[in-house]
């Protein structure tokens, strides 16, 4: 894995990963969008099989974590620009996207911004935009997600005081969870352990912009769309797959059944050979 520092034409600095080319006869960029409150590094439980496949993992640390300078304000769409000047650097034209969780919005915005430069979005739980006509989009969160989003409603510095004051984030981990972090991806523990290292901004900028407009739609995305959910996800409840489903022309939704916002991540091998074919 390389990891550099981009200065940006703005000032700000993005921290960048690249696994470079893969063994396969061909190299197929995807850029990977991490989580909430999570670093970007690339999920390492998938690397070795990407390797084989010829997939190069690309990603960074969005504005606020990690290395990258916060970036009061940023949306889907803003963050998409930043990945288009991390791949005009490394002299990349066209690439998938792929994302987890918040992430997977991420993705979902890099391909409505960013039009035919984007092949192809795997997502695995991702959010709907706020306001979406047709869902209750808080319903079926845990009552700490609902908390935490409702307090970035009312704004950046509303969201700042409600992370300063204490309050501990739940998010009801069930046995089937905790026995997930036992194995492989026990991966997404260690990329959340120092997702704050940096403040609290990234944590406060992400759960704004799930809550703000995205500056770009979702909608109108022409490359394919692959959308893996749990049925029994708490953190971003399966409703939000299945609006992005039946709103998106060019998607497709596995839903798992039994599977929570963590486990879905048994799935996410299935991503790979997808992904493959369509970049």
């Amino acid at each position: 894995m390389k990891e550099t520092d981009l200065q940006l034409s703005d000032g700000r600095t993005l921290h960048v990963y690249d696994t470079g080319s893969g063994a396969g006869a061909e190299t197929r960029p995807v850029f990977w969008n991490h989580g909430t409150p999570n670093l970007g590094t690339p999920p390492a439980p998938l690397l070795a099989a990407s390797d084989e496949l010829g997939i190069r993992w690309l990603s960074f640390d969005r504005p606020g974590y990690g290395g990258s300078s916060v970036a009061p304000g940023r949306t889907m769409s803003s963050v998409a620009y930043d990945a288009a000047a991390v791949a005009d650097e490394l002299g990349i034209d066209r690439f998938a996207v792929a994302g987890y969780s918040g992430g997977g919005s991420y993705a979902l915005g890099c391909a409505a911004t960013l039009g035919d430069r984007v092949s192809a979005v795997a997502t695995l739980a991702a959010i709907a935009p706020y306001g979406a006509e047709g869902l209750d989009w808080f319903d079926g969160m845990v009552p700490s997600g609902v908390a935490s989003l409702r307090a970035a409603l009312q704004g950046r510095e509303a969201k700042a005081t409600h992370e300063a004051s204490g309050v501990e984030y739940d998010p009801e981990f069930t046995e089937t969870d905790y026995a997930l972090f036992e194995g492989e991806w026990g991966w997404l523990g260690s990329v959340a352990s120092h997702g704050l290292d940096a403040g609290p901004y990234g944590l406060i900028d992400d759960d704004v912009s799930y809550v703000t407009p995205w500056g770009c739609d979702p909608t109108t995305i022409k490359a394919p769309i692959l959308l893996l959910q749990g049925d029994r996800d708490g953190i971003i409840p399966s409703s939000h797959g299945s609006w992005l489903a039946t709103h998106c022309p060019t998607a497709e939704l596995r839903l798992t059944p039994g599977a929570s916002h963590f486990t879905v991540m048994n799935q996410a091998g299935s991503i790979l050979p997808w992904l493959a074919d369509h970049t």
